[in-house]
């Protein structure tokens, strides 16, 4: 006869820290006690019981939940913070992230101007050339772990600042959970596209890979972006995943670097 599973209260004994592992069965015994605490944080982030803009509960709250010290959840907390899953407030709180904050609205988009600091241009403004369904193609499906031929949801848009054409970019959703996007809706939003997706379709991005090279401005990007055929051209691929994990964008922009940079800060 099977051991039933037990709760947290259960495993986990008041005072005695260690005993944590025994709720996290697919955690390293190794694993540091804060990284075990984060994990379970981001559970619940991950099941939206604490949704973006919301306030979580305070290090107390958490530490009598999981039956550890105060400082063991400062120090996953902190962790979480670093990578802009959540802000501390000071005064306030610690909220959940959300693409709508000012500081977060430019963790992805990494094009700065040559003078002037990020963000310093006020928002891009946008237009949406077009948002069809169409099929996957295998590179396509390959980046977003679908099948090939499978619908996707495509969509194109110029991002330009004080007038100027700066990003040409397309990009592939899949189709299923971005049921009722359109071009209209696009348009309409006021906002960052991936604050459209966390409020309105329960979907966040939090963390992404890039490849970067060298490409030309053909095939109708000059036009575009108004330069010159074969102009140089930075050019930037992304997928995007949430929080379970899940590649939910495929993302490739074509960058002007006349008038701007990449800047992205290691450490």
């Amino acid at each position: 006869m099977g051991t039933p599973r037990c709760s947290l209260a259960d495993n986990i004994s008041a005072g005695t820290e260690a005993n944590l592992s025994l709720v996290l069965p697919m955690t390293p015994a190794f694993s540091p006690l804060y990284r075990q605490i984060k994990e379970l944080i981001l559970n619940s982030l991950r099941s939206s019981e604490w949704k973006p803009g919301e306030v979580i509960p305070s290090e107390i709250e958490l530490a009598a939940r999981f039956r550890v010290s105060q400082g063991t959840v400062r120090k996953a907390i902190d962790e979480l913070a670093a990578q802009n899953l959540l802000l501390r407030r000071q005064g306030k709180g610690t909220f959940v992230a959300t693409h709508a904050e000012q500081q977060v609205q430019f963790r992805f988009l990494k094009l700065v101007p040559d003078n002037g600091p990020p963000g310093g241009e006020g928002p891009a403004q946008r237009h949406i050339i077009e948002c069809r369904r169409t099929r996957a193609s295998a590179d396509v499906a390959r980046a977003l772990a679908l099948r090939t031929a499978e619908v996707v949801l495509q969509i194109r848009r110029v991002l330009s600042f004080a007038g100027t054409p700066a990003i040409l970019e397309h990009i592939w959703l899949p189709a299923a959970p971005f049921k009722g996007l359109t071009a209209e809706r696009l348009s309409s939003y006021n906002g960052p596209m991936y604050a459209l997706f966390e409020t309105e379709f329960n979907l966040r991005m939090v963390r992404a890979k890039e490849k970067i090279r060298a490409e030309s401005a053909i095939d109708g990007r000059e036009l575009l972006l108004k330069v010159k055929h074969g102009t140089p051209l930075l050019s930037v691929e992304r997928v995007a995943y949430t929080y379970q994990d899940e590649p939910m964008e495929l993302r490739r922009g074509y960058y002007r670097t006349d008038t701007h940079h990449y800047l992205n800060t290691l450490g």
